[in-house]
């Protein structure tokens, strides 16, 4: 343990580089405004907003290895006319909307109350996060890996989506499970599929990714992260202690990371604030190296004749955007729309954006009549069905 302590001193260094931007800010900050003034405001925002508040039917499925996943419904209005029809009528289409490490399903509550009554949707907290449970396999020793993830998302669909078509939505780590799935039961998205959207993702070469910071010496923090994550988890509480008592360096980490721009509603920050500050070290722990050691680029080819949707911003330092050009690379087809000035949670950044691009998904696969969109708007440049220029999105 010592020796995994000494690890953690070295990267506790790296990450007070990474930390450092963060830091100056709240450093003004406290100058300005007292510690306890700083708590009261937080918790008046956790009071007034409503994010994260939008519940549907309440599901539980069970993963390969029994792991309770826990998942939600919005179900189209039902105006009578399926009773009145003789035949059983053709099941709706449904869209599974995957979320990202360290997240949950409520980070797309801006989506889900503009889709509500529009089309049949199906939200999942991917196991270890939110109200799924901790990952039996992981608890038994086995390492997290995107398959396993990929699986999970097949249980999901197997027990709250069983029979039409189904639209794909994955932000980040939700948008690897999609690969993983994709990869696992090709069939199933050649008979099923109809539409994908992969948002602020990655299809591999996650390792080569520097946070905005130089690359030298990102390589020995690399190395050592893993067993420094490891060594970290295993003091659960005294490491959650650690980041309570951190709380304005913490949040000022999340919204460098998280947005892209200095005009994020407040409510929001916190709210983004809220969904990573409940995911247990042990869980960034367990999931990390799986990101390292991702490759799906191959099973992007088994979208190639699908309308697939693919959202960058050009200020996203953990997913950057150069990983969604290499994805339109790899899919020529596919609409790339790389948003000005935002960072990685771009459904919460820009809602309105994100929301008519997924939209106009919905239309391009039939499966559902929305108003129509026009522009991407201010804060978007698209390259749709064509080739992403060079330098595009860095």
């Amino acid at each position: 343990m010592s020796e995994n302590w000494r690890k953690a001193g070295w990267a506790g260094a790296a990450i007070g580089v990474i930390a450092a931007g963060a830091a100056a800010g709240v450093a003004v900050e406290r100058i300005t405004v007292g510690r306890g003034m700083r708590m009261k405001a937080r918790l008046a925002l956790d009071a007034a907003g409503d994010y994260g508040s939008l519940r549907g039917t309440q599901g539980i499925c069970r993963a390969e290895d029994a792991t309770e996943l826990y998942y939600e419904v919005d179900e189209l209005p039902d105006d009578g006319k399926r009773r009145r029809l003789r035949r059983k009528p053709e099941p709706p289409a449904t869209v599974v909307f995957c979320h990202g490490y360290c997240l949950a399903q409520d980070s797309w509550h801006f989506q889900r109350a503009a889709l509500r009554g529009v089309v049949r949707a199906v939200y999942w907290d991917q196991r270890s996060h939110g109200r799924s449970a901790r990952g039996l396999a992981q608890a038994d020793g086995e390492p997290l890996g995107i398959d396993r993830l990929g699986r999970d998302l097949k249980a999901v669909i197997d027990a709250a989506a069983p029979e039409g078509p189904l639209i794909l939505v994955g932000h980040s780590m939700g948008g690897m499970t999609i690969m993983g799935f994709a990869e696992q039961y090709p069939e199933l998205v050649r008979d099923r599929v109809v539409g994908v959207a992969l948002i602020g993702t990655s299809s591999g070469r996650l390792d080569e990714v520097t946070y905005g910071l130089p690359a030298v010496g990102m390589g020995a923090v690399r190395r050592i992260l893993p067993g420094v994550l490891r060594a970290l988890g295993s003091q659960v509480e005294l490491v959650e202690k650690g980041r309570r008592a951190t709380a304005d360096l913490f949040a000022g980490m999340i919204k460098m990371y998280s947005f892209g721009s200095r005009d994020v509603d407040p409510g929001v920050a916190r709210f983004a604030e809220r969904l990573i500050e409940a995911t247990p070290i042990d869980v960034v722990a367990e999931f990390y190296p799986a990101f390292q050691t991702h490759d799906k680029t191959a099973a992007l080819q088994l979208f190639a004749d699908l309308p697939v949707t693919v959202i960058a911003g050009d200020n996203d330092m953990i997913t950057p955007p150069a990983h969604s050009v290499a994805i339109k690379e790899a899919l020529p087809a596919a609409d790339l729309v790389v948003l000005e000035s935002t960072g990685h949670l771009m459904m919460l950044e820009r809602p309105e954006t994100v929301t008519r691009l997924l939209t106009e998904l919905l239309e391009r696969t039939g499966t559902a009549t929305v108003p129509a969109a026009t522009n991407v708007g201010a804060h978007g440049r698209s390259t749709a069905g064509s080739t992403a220029q060079p330098g595009a999105g860095t």
